[in-house]
């Protein structure tokens, strides 16, 4: 009588629910886990940014639905802030659209181009909602393995001629979730190209943009001569700012494509609360500096987890970006064994790679989301194992 729809029954269980179930009950036992799981930060939000909602909630006239489009004062923000970091100019009415945190934009997308057997080209591993949105849009994800060998970035030469004749868009994720990898310009040129030929959507992921080490800045993709006219990139103040409850986000790029994905919206949301709106404007408007605390925060955790990692004989590199690390496990270890042993054996909650995708099999990720202190006894803990 209540028998899903086969497009519920074709996605997998959602990752981090299964996480976080098996991290409620082991706290429920009265362990001490230390949580290396999802990437949520464990900083707070800047103050500036609290004050500014705690002003505007006070404000009876954000109490009202919000605009479809998002108040143009938050689309200026975000326009002001594209130009400043990359030198790319967005029309504030057309090419910026906020949304209710990334996520939902991303997934939502695939239903304003895909029909049913249409491919999506996919990176595996990848962020889930790659898969569940063009799954649901009636789509077919076809994979791109990310490898180590190719620095894991997409081999476009192997991808089938008979595929591509069916395919509507590309995603591309750098600073990459789950591996932290990094790609240079002349990748993104690689793919304005081939997607220009093969009448593609490019779809970009820049989430983790602001979250770099070393001194190396991530670029965005619109930064590419010829890109902005089919590409739509999504953007978040969930990492950036430590907003990740706060559920505001950004896509911009062609106008075309940003209408689409705002008609889609306008039929399934009523935007976001105009108080987070605003305070959205002060972090982007705001003092940048709690942006390089973070890093240099970020960067010691990584200096430790890792440096420890390699002491224990582990394989690992030290990322450029992101706040995970992308561990590889010896030989041809199962990575949900390995991480419901890390559970089991030393309370420690690590993802298994191949969660991401078959092609994520044989690494764990681990976040850069506790205090070093909780690193150093994670460290200690897998010294024992």
């Amino acid at each position: 009588m209540f028998k899903l729809a086969k497009r519920l029954q074709a996605l997998p269980p959602y990752l981090f629910l299964e996480i976080d179930k098996a991290k409620r009950m082991a706290r429920s036992e009265g362990r001490d886990i230390i949580d290396l799981g999802i990437g949520d930060p464990d900083l707070p939000t800047p103050r500036h940014i609290i004050d500014a909602l705690g002003q505007a909630v006070s404000d009876p006239a954000t109490h009202r639905y919000a605009l479809d489009q998002g108040m143009p004062a938050l689309r200026r923000s975000i326009s002001g802030w594209y130009k400043r970091r990359f030198g790319v100019s967005l029309d504030t009415d057309s090419e910026v659209l906020p949304l209710i945190g990334s996520k939902e934009g991303i997934a939502h997308l695939p239903l304003a181009f895909i029909n049913p057997g249409d491919y999506s080209l996919i990176p595996d591993p990848c962020y889930p909602p790659y898969k569940g949105g063009t799954i649901f849009s009636g789509g077919r994800p076809y994979l791109m393995p990310l490898l180590d060998t190719n620095c894991f970035l997409p081999d476009l030469n192997k991808i089938p001629g008979s595929i591509l004749k069916k395919t509507r868009m590309i995603y591309i994720n750098y600073p990459n979730n789950p591996t932290s990898a990094v790609c240079q310009k002349e990748f993104y040129r690689r793919v304005v190209e081939f997607a220009l030929k093969n009448k593609l959507i490019v779809v970009s992921d820049l989430a983790y943009s602001e979250m770099a080490y070393d001194g190396y800045r991530p670029p965005s993709f619109l930064e590419i001569e010829g890109a902005k006219e089919i590409t739509i990139e999504f953007h978040s103040l969930s990492k950036t700012y430590n907003m990740t409850g706060w559920r505001i986000g950004w896509a911009c790029g062609d106008a075309r494509l940003v209408a689409a994905l705002a008609k889609v919206k306008s039929n399934i949301d009523s935007g976001i609360f105009s108080a987070v709106q605003l305070a959205g404007v002060a972090a982007l408007d705001g003092p940048q500096d709690c942006i390089e605390n973070m890093r240099q925060l970020y960067q010691e955790r990584r200096d430790c987890l890792v440096d420890g990692l390699l002491s224990l004989g582990w394989k690992v590199n030290k990322p450029r970006a992101t706040f995970y690390v992308w561990v590889k496990l010896p030989g041809k270890t199962d990575s949900i064994k390995f991480s419901a042993l890390l559970l089991k054996k030393a309370d420690i909650i690590a993802t298994p790679g191949v969660g991401f995708g078959k092609a994520g099999e044989g690494y764990i990720r681990m976040a850069l989301t506790v205090p070093k202190e909780r690193l150093e006894e994670a460290l200690v803990r897998l010294r024992k194992l």
